[in-house]
């Protein structure tokens, strides 16, 4: 969540169950203790205290060596973050070293944390959200002369009615892996009153449900009175009801899988002509 100045902070998306290698570790204790991650790279520690840190880069120097100490191979001290920092002052630091991901100590030198490339980019993916919300808040108030609070709340997957008749399965499978790897992009929401009408989100509430979960974090628009949307009607003339009634199409790709597919083949066909 944001401070109170609206800024969102390291704490706010950095993983709090560090994985760290101990110090007394060699090297190939510390490459089977890497391959067991999905990072590139871990913290060297003692006593919870961070001496180094050791990249894969620095693991495949040191191969012929498996039984030096981790110790021996990795330089004092490594560039860390603090849990109150900017996200965006976080991400200059990454971006300025060249680092995948950083170590983040409490003022006594603890690690805390551990943040990385992707909790940065989901930072910035979940920073659209507020934009979406105002302009979708802006338009309905203009519309039907109504004034709308905006409220953040978990609702049950049950209780949502969605204006969407059909999504695709391969941006279903993406969302699933988003999920799981802590991509959760609130909802948009509107407060009918029986219901949730649902605006923005319906891959990602799919996606969910077929995970098993049944509830999911939103943003609730309140109207202050009953208004009928355009949205709600149309999904009604295509039975849409349910999230049952939404139609999930197979063989066909999500525009954004078309988008990075076609740029793909296009860099082939390009490489293919000035081959030998």
């Amino acid at each position: 969540m944001a401070d109170m100045d609206g800024k969102l902070r390291v704490s706010d998306y950095m993983v709090r169950d560090v994985i760290s290698i101990p110090s007394d570790y060699t090297v190939k204790q510390a490459i089977e203790k890497l391959i067991s991650t999905e990072f590139h790279g871990l913290p060297v520690e003692e006593d919870r205290r961070i001496l180094g840190f050791v990249t894969a880069k620095e693991l495949l120097r040191a191969i012929n060596h498996p039984e030096a100490k981790i110790t021996e191979i990795i330089k004092t001290g490594t560039i860390s973050l603090s849990p109150g920092m900017d996200i965006d002052d976080a991400s200059r630091v990454l971006f300025r070293y060249g680092l995948r991901n950083a170590p983040v100590l409490d003022e006594d030198g603890y690690v805390v944390g551990m943040l990385s490339n992707i909790d940065i980019i989901r930072s910035h993916i979940e920073k659209a959200t507020p934009n979406k919300i105002n302009m979708l808040k802006t338009f309905l108030e203009k519309k039907h002369g109504v004034n709308i609070t905006v409220k953040r709340r978990i609702v049950p997957l049950e209780d949502l009615r969605p204006t969407q008749h059909e999504v695709f399965a391969d941006e279903l499978r993406g969302r699933q892996y988003e999920i799981k790897r802590g991509l959760v992009e609130p909802l948009i929401v509107i407060q009918k009153n029986t219901h949730y009408l649902l605006v923005d989100g319906h891959h990602r509430v799919l996606a969910a449900r077929n995970m098993g979960v049944r509830q999911f974090q939103a943003f609730v628009l309140e109207p202050d009175r009953e208004i009928e949307l355009g949205m709600e009607r149309t999904a009604e003339e295509l039975g849409v009801r349910s999230l049952d009634d939404i139609k999930i199409i197979e063989g066909q790709h999500h525009p954004l899988v078309r988008v990075a597919t076609r740029l793909l083949k296009d860099e082939d066909r390009y490489a293919g002509r000035h081959m030998p």
